[in-house]
């Protein structure tokens, strides 16, 4: 057994049995090993694609996936999607390929500083020395990975270290990593502070964040709220929140600083569970960063780190209201709308074609920004967004949510802006006949910029302005991209013909794009 045979075994050992994958010549033993029948490997054709699928895994798994990127450069194209995979609080295993230990001295083309490009978006970074002990590191990197909340684990893989043979008498770990990962107790004393703010009957706003926000733990969030009055709410973008009918709904904090500062200014008490107190995505001029109102009181009732159910539990002891029946979310029948496109037909079209136990993966800020209150009464479904904001993680998401949950149809809304930047996921989706429905709002511009254009006093956008902003000079031919990647597509500029397509994607196993012409 080799340094990469003894990796990949680890892996698998450990729960970590996909891996997302571009790779290089250093990883070539590292593909051989892939070889392993308990693997999957999953090709992407781009690194960003590959980062951003490990994030919809581990969004729907709660358990990490690995990837497998070539040298700095390939992490360094994967880097944007593991930023948004952090900030989402999803664990992953990246492998990254590097020259064997005697060539890097001859300083080759393709040599960078990998722990320089990993560790600022890293949770935990090393490099694999030998191969007698790189199954050791391997457990380190999933045990990090699977963290409450998840980690990103980053471990560099040299060539002569995936080449050599493990030692005979070196005894490699089995199922260290693969235990359940507790997460810590909440503070006795601070929920007993919690529970005396939600008895004092001032406004309260409870807002969810990461596991917070479905299982056992929405559902006592679901039963406080009715015994207290509070409402629950969480922040404009989450990572994976169950919705839909029969379901605790949750409010959203407006993206826009002023609805959101509106929002807000009700609350005396905003109690945080696995999140920070609400901030503006961006500075504006004469805008504050803060959008709590003067006088707010903000507590912590969980930490990132720390068990909401468990806190939910005993806050519901200490209010006396165990046995409180949460309010669910009732069916909100929606007629399919008819005529023109805009953001109410296109939020209506949506609801009424949802089909149940829905993965809703949302990029549509311009678009898609009437679509989440509109959907509260659809459907049971997951709905996830994307915390970190950088662009283009919408569709590699989808297709890790989908090689998670095959047996559930995936919504991905994405402008086609941010479409652009990591398309080749339609390629992985074909190729796997992922039941991924991927529907892109073709308005032929970076529509969101010309609003912010404005928030930021600029004015009105001119010639040269606008010709940075629209994205209308080739326009680009949707169908023509999805049919070049093996992936059915149809064109729409209806309500009904909309509501149509989704429906009729939902029928048919596999990939399918709409094109929603504006």
């Amino acid at each position: 057994m080799n340094g990469a045979e003894s990796l990949v075994e680890t892996l698998v050992d450990n729960g970590v049995d996909i891996c997302f994958a571009n790779p290089g010549t250093s990883e070539m033993h590292f593909l051989a090993a892939l070889e392993n029948p308990r693997m999957r490997s999953v090709l992407c054709l781009f690194e960003g694609v590959a980062t951003g699928a490990a994030d919809g895994w581990y969004r729907m798994k709660d358990k990490p996936a690995s990837t497998l990127l070539h040298l700095g450069p390939g992490l360094a194209n994967g880097l944007a999607n593991i930023h948004n995979a952090k900030r989402a609080s999803s664990g992953m295993v990246n492998i990254i390929g590097e020259h064997s230990t005697s060539h890097l001295k001859y300083d080759p083309p393709l040599t960078s500083d990998i722990e320089g490009l990993a560790r600022p978006l890293s949770h935990w970074v090393r490099r694999a020395d030998s191969s007698d002990t790189i199954a050791w590191d391997t457990v380190q990197a999933v045990e990090q990975a699977s963290q409450h909340p998840g980690k990103i684990a980053t471990l560099i893989l040299p060539g002569d270290t995936s080449w050599r043979e493990v030692s005979a008498q070196v005894e490699l770990p089995k199922r260290v990593a693969a235990q359940p990962k507790v997460p810590k107790a909440p503070d006795a004393a601070r929920i007993a502070h919690i529970a005396r703010v939600l008895q004092s009957g001032e406004p309260t706003l409870i807002i969810l964040a990461n596991k917070a926000t479905r299982g056992l733990a929405l559902e006592r969030a679901g039963k406080i709220a009715a015994a207290t009055g509070a409402r629950l709410g969480s922040q404009f973008f989450t990572a994976r929140i169950e919705r839909g009918a029969g379901r605790v709904p949750i409010e959203r904090i407006p993206y826009a600083v002023g609805q959101a500062t509106e929002f807000l200014k009700g609350f005396k008490h905003i109690i945080t569970v696995e999140t920070r107190e609400p901030v503006a995505f961006f500075s504006y001029p004469d805008k504050p960063s803060l959008l709590k109102a003067e006088g707010t009181l903000v507590h912590t009732l969980v930490e990132a780190d720390e068990d909401s159910a468990l806190a939910f539990e005993i806050l519901l002891d200490e209010l006396g209201a165990a046995h409180a029946k949460p309010v669910l979310q009732q069916r909100v029948e929606v007629v399919v709308p008819q005529g023109a496109l805009n953001p109410l037909s296109i939020a209506h079209a949506l609801s009424a074609a949802i089909p149940e136990n829905c993965i809703v993966v949302d990029e549509s800020l311009t678009t898609g920004r009437e679509s989440m209150g509109h959907t509260m009464g659809a459907k049971p479904h997951d709905l996830i967004n994307n915390l970190g904001g950088s662009i283009g993680y919408a569709t590699p998401v989808a297709t890790g949510a989908a090689l998670a949950c095959p047996d559930r149809r995936v919504f991905c809304m994405v402008g086609d802006g941010s479409a652009m930047y990591t398309i080749q996921s339609l390629w992985t989706q074909a190729r796997e006949n992922l039941n991924v429905t991927t529907i892109i709002f073709a308005n032929n511009s970076y529509a969101i910029l010309k609003a912010e254009y404005a928030n930021m006093g600029a004015g009105v956008p001119g010639a040269r302005a606008l010709s940075m902003i629209d994205i209308d000079r080739p326009s680009i031919d949707w169908q023509a991209m999805a049919k070049s990647m093996g992936v059915p597509s149809v064109s729409v500029d209806t309500a009904e013909a909309f509501h149509k397509a989704m429906a009729d994607s939902v029928r048919t196993p596999g990939p399918v794009l709409i094109q929603v012409r504006l």
